[in-house]
C-alpha cells in the first residue's frame, strides 16, 4: 500500500493508494518464459561458439599423426605447444578454428588428415548479476555464456524489474588500450521482439545489472488511485487506464502532471485528457516519478493547495520525499 498525503482546498482528503502490480507481474512472467525458451534453444550454439581462453584443457587428435594425440592446457598467454607444430596461440578461437589452424600447419608433413579438438575442461570465470533478479550474486561459471544464460542462472527477473539491462565490462588486463564499457540492452527488444543480436556473450569480470522499473503515481478523480510500476514506455492514457479510468466527476480538460526537473523542482504540465482520449491530440509519454492528478469537476482552486504541498514534501508509504 502506498499512502499519498497532501492537503489542498476543496475538502480533498488524504487517500490510501493501492499498488497495482498485476500487469507488471504478467509482463515479468512473460519475459522470464522468454528467457528460458531462448536459452534452451541456444545451448548447442553456445558450445560451438565458445572462445578458448587461458586454463582451458584441450584434447587434440589428428588422424595418422600419433604424435599429436595430446591433452594440453592453455597457458596464461593463450598458447599451447604441440609436436611438429611448435607453439600456437589459440586464445579467442573456437575449437573448429583451432582444428583448421592445426590442419594447415600439418600440410607439410601429411597430405591429408582429420583433426579433432575437444573441450575437456573449461576455465572458471566469475560473472556478477545484480539488481532486479531473483538470485543476485557472483556466479562461478564454466564455458561460454550469454546474457540470457546469466539471467536464467540468476533465477530470472524479479517483479520490480525494468525493461533495461546494463552489462558493465571492466578493462581487459591483457589487452592494451582497452577501456571499461557499459552496454545497454533493451530487454523488450530482446525478449518480446526476439532480437537475438542483443543476447551478447558475457565474460569473466562482467557485471550484469537489471535496474528496478520506475514508479508513477496517479491520484484524484480515478477509480483506483495508486502507485504503478513504470515498465517500458507508458502514456498518460495507459497510466490512467492502470488506475481503472476516471470517475464520473472528473474534470478531463485540466489534468496535471507534476514532473521533476534537473533543478530538483517540479514542473507542472497541463493536459487535456479528453482531447487525447478522443484522438484530437497526441498522447503524452509519462516519465519516472511523475505524479498525475485528475481533478474533480467543479471544485475551485483544486491544485492550489496541492502545488504548495509539492514544493515542500509528500509522504509515500511512510517515506518523506522532498521536492
Amino acid at each position: 500500500m502506498v499512502l499519498l498525503l497532501f492537503s489542498c482546498s476543496g475538502g480533498y482528503a488524504a487517500k490510501t493508494l493501492p499498488v497495482s502490480d498485476l500487469s507488471s507481474q504478467k509482463k515479468t512472467d512473460k519475459l522470464n518464459e522468454a528467457i528460458m525458451l531462448k536459452t534452451t534453444n541456444q545451448q548447442e550454439q553456445i558450445e560451438k561458439s565458445y572462445l578458448i581462453g587461458p586454463e582451458d584443457l584441450l584434447e587434440i587428435e589428428a588422424y595418422n599423426v600419433d604424435e599429436l594425440k595430446k591433452t594440453v592446457r592453455v597457458n596464461s598467454q593463450g598458447e599451447i605447444a604441440l609436436p611438429l607444430i611448435d607453439v600456437i596461440n589459440v586464445k579467442g578461437l573456437t575449437t573448429s578454428e583451432v582444428e583448421q589452424l592445426i590442419r594447415k600447419k600439418l600440410e607439410k608433413y601429411v597430405e591429408e588428415t582429420v583433426v579433432t579438438v575437444y573441450m575437456k575442461e573449461y576455465k572458471s570465470q566469475r560473472i556478477s548479476v545484480v539488481g532486479a533478479v531473483n538470485k543476485p550474486q557472483i556466479f562461478e561459471i564454466t564455458g561460454q555464456r550469454y546474457l540470457l544464460d546469466m539471467l536464467m542462472i540468476a533465477g530470472g527477473l524479479s517483479r520490480d524489474s525494468g525493461n533495461i539491462c546494463y552489462v558493465i565490462r571492466p578493462t581487459l588486463k591483457n589487452t592494451p588500450n582497452s577501456r571499461a564499457e557499459t552496454i545497454v540492452i533493451d530487454l523488450d527488444e530482446l525478449l518480446e521482439n526476439g532480437d537475438l543480436s542483443l543476447n551478447i556473450p558475457v565474460f569473466a569480470g562482467d557485471v550484469i545489472n537489471v535496474p528496478k522499473g520506475g514508479v508513477i503515481f496517479v491520484d484524484g478523480a480515478v477509480n483506483s488511485p495508486g502507485a504503478f510500476n513504470l515498465n517500458g514506455k507508458i502514456t498518460i492514457v495507459q497510466a490512467i487506464t492502470m488506475a481503472k479510468g476516471v470517475t464520473g466527476t472528473a474534470d478531463l480538460g485540466d489534468v496535471r502532471i507534476f514532473r521533476e526537473n534537473k533543478k530538483g523542482e517540479k514542473d507542472i504540465i497541463t493536459v487535456d485528457y479528453k482531447a487525447i482520449r478522443d484522438g484530437e491530440k497526441h498522447d503524452i509519454q509519462v516519465a519516472e516519478n511523475d505524479i498525475i492528478i485528475v481533478p474533480e469537476s467543479g471544485i475551485k482552486n483544486f491544485f492550489s493547495g496541492f502545488a504548495k504541498t509539492v514544493r515542500g514534501a509528500m509522504s509515500f508509504g511512510g517515506l518523506s520525499v522532498g521536492f
